[in-house]
């Protein structure tokens, strides 16, 4: 048999071989409405009047133009991150809502919190900014928060957006538009200034500022272009989608020494996590002396205080606290050796650390 009558013999072999194996396959699945995405050229496709605080972006003009459709396209190519923003909202923004409708603010300020933070209590930057507001120590402390050891509450939702409405209300009084408050809020109000005073400009948009702070705006905007209509730019998400806010009781706790935080779960009926889910601004195991107002499990505060109270007995006795007075000579790996406990509880029992300062008359508490 010639060579090429074989040749075309395997051909024909394998062109049936290779039909029956593709008749097999299961069928396409038809292309619905959720599997499209709409193009990106025609998400940029933006028509005004478009505006933040009821301040008007400038679309006219084609660098602010420009500088808008750049943080719109990086915004919509992270679109995973956009869908978490999106269900996360769910959760918290009708507090910080709520807030700014309170302090008669804009409610388009609530997009900063989502750029500063995509609304993650544990959000923290480079330079110390922490929270779902991004506030640095100082700022945060000069708006009311309680920054320490034990409890932060720049992670507190409630409390971080009362003290971030304060300090953009005084940013806006100061600078005279929302624009400029945010920027400032963002670089300073006092590098702001200055920026302004040496450029003679008071007009966001043609203002020369560090780049992050040149953006800074445009990411707040396109933020809010994306979430107040998801469904245009192919998030089609319905309301079983969206985490739900958080339910709890509040209670509050005296301790009359440093308190284990595991105590205050038990009296909720519920576990250590969700204490600290629930109190994102509590930093260590222990509360200590004083007052504390917490949130514990919906439901659970009708019989809390009498099983804390109770807890708090039984534990008191158990460790059997003393007070150890220091005497010269002492130090705290000797005062720790002497008691047969570990340093590090030591340390902690105390809120102090390894170089903490101790001296003669110092009282120490040491359990047993």
């Amino acid at each position: 048999m010639r060579w090429w009558i074989i040749l075309w013999i395997c051909f024909i072999t394998a062109a049936i071989a290779s039909a029956e194996e593709v008749s097999v396959l299961p069928p396409r699945e038809p292309i619905t409405e959720s599997t499209v995405l709409p193009s990106l050229i025609s998400a940029l496709r933006i028509e005004g009047p478009l505006y933040f605080c009821e301040e008007e972006v400038p679309l006219h003009n084609q660098e602010v133009r420009e500088r808008l459709e750049k943080e719109l396209l990086l915004t919509l190519w992270d679109r995973a991150q956009v869908i978490l923003w999106i269900k996360r909202a769910g959760r918290f923004m009708p507090v910080i809502e709520k807030t700014l409708r309170e302090q008669g603010l804009p409610d388009d300020l609530k997009y900063i919190t989502v750029i500063e933070s995509s609304l993650l209590a544990t959000a923290r930057s480079s330079k110390g900014a922490t929270g779902y507001w991004q506030f640095i120590k100082g700022t945060g402390r000069r708006y009311g928060l309680t920054i320490n050891r034990d409890k932060d509450e720049r992670r507190n939702i409630f409390s971080s957006t009362k003290a971030a409405s304060l300090y953009l209300k005084d940013l806006h009084e100061m600078f005279g538009s929302w624009s400029l408050a945010s920027a400032a809020y963002n670089y300073g109000e006092g590098r702001l200034r200055k920026a302004m005073e040496v450029q003679k400009v008071n007009d966001y948009y043609q203002l020369y500022l560090p780049r992050e702070t040149q953006r800074y705006l445009f990411k707040i905007v396109a933020a809010k272009m994306v979430l107040s209509d998801p469904g245009r730019y192919g998030f089609h998400v319905q309301e079983d989608d969206l985490y739900p806010p958080v339910e709890f009781d509040k209670v509050t706790v005296t301790c009359s020494t440093q308190t284990p935080l595991q105590l205050v779960a038990k009296a909720a009926s519920t576990y250590y996590k969700q204490i600290r889910d629930l109190n994102p601004e509590l930093r260590s195991q222990h509360l200590p002396k004083g007052e504390h107002t917490l949130a514990i499990p919906k439901g659970s505060a009708d019989e809390f205080q009498a099983r804390y109270t109770q807890l708090i007995t039984e534990w008191e006795e158990e460790s059997r606290i003393r007070l150890y007075t220091v005497k010269k000579g002492d130090n705290l790996s000797l005062i720790a050796d002497r008691f047969d406990v570990s340093l590090d509880s030591l340390l902690r029992w105390n809120n102090v650390n390894s170089r903490g300062n101790i001296y003669p008359g110092k009282e120490l508490i040491v359990y047993q």
